[in-house]
């Protein structure tokens, strides 16, 4: 089961991400793409702890982001500095030999940020809350809402042309 979801989640990738990339041909080079998740299951025993580390279920799910994300170029990897994000980044930058960039979620798509990583392919790792902000910074709109508590599945994919435009797509994989 666990092999037939990667099959279909690398391919639902393979299929929706050239549909993204099919606005300008001519300038793929210049195409910012961002991939936004948010951690996996965090530990939720101590509920008085803010800072907890992933279950047994969060770090396979980590590993599946890997593996979903494998065939991706991806040039960098951020994080917050809690726990259960860089646990969720580590097999993803580990398999590209990148280290985790910690990011303030309060500031993160601002000028400096969108300079650093224009033309280049992101994974960006954040919270029910703060992904879907930093998905609707990035599209100059309010078209996500907050991720469901219980959702760790959620993968943002956002392409950002030269002229400003963008396209953004959201897939599930559960």
């Amino acid at each position: 089961m666990q092999k037939a979801l990667i099959f279909l989640s690398l391919s639902l990738l393979t299929l929706i991400t050239p549909k993204l990339s099919e606005k300008d041909k001519t300038q793929d080079k210049a195409v910012t793409t961002y991939y936004l998740i948010r951690h996996a299951e965090k530990d939720r025993s101590d509920k008085s702890y803010k800072n907890p580390h992933l279950t047994e279920a969060g770090l396979k799910r980590a590993n599946n982001w890997a593996q979903v994300l494998k065939d991706i170029d991806l040039d960098a990897v951020y994080s917050t500095n809690y726990n259960r994000t860089k646990e969720t980044a580590a097999p993803v930058a580990e398999n590209k030999k990148l280290e985790i960039q910690i990011y303030d979620a309060s500031d993160l798509y601002n000028e400096a940020f969108k300079k650093a990583t224009a033309g280049m392919q992101v994974l960006v790792v954040g919270h029910s809350n703060t992904t879907p902000q930093l998905a609707n910074k990035i599209i100059k709109s309010e078209k996500y809402t907050d991720i469901d508590d219980s959702e760790n599945g959620a993968l943002f994919i956002i392409q950002v042309y030269p002229d400003g435009s963008n396209i953004s797509k959201v897939l599930y994989i559960n």
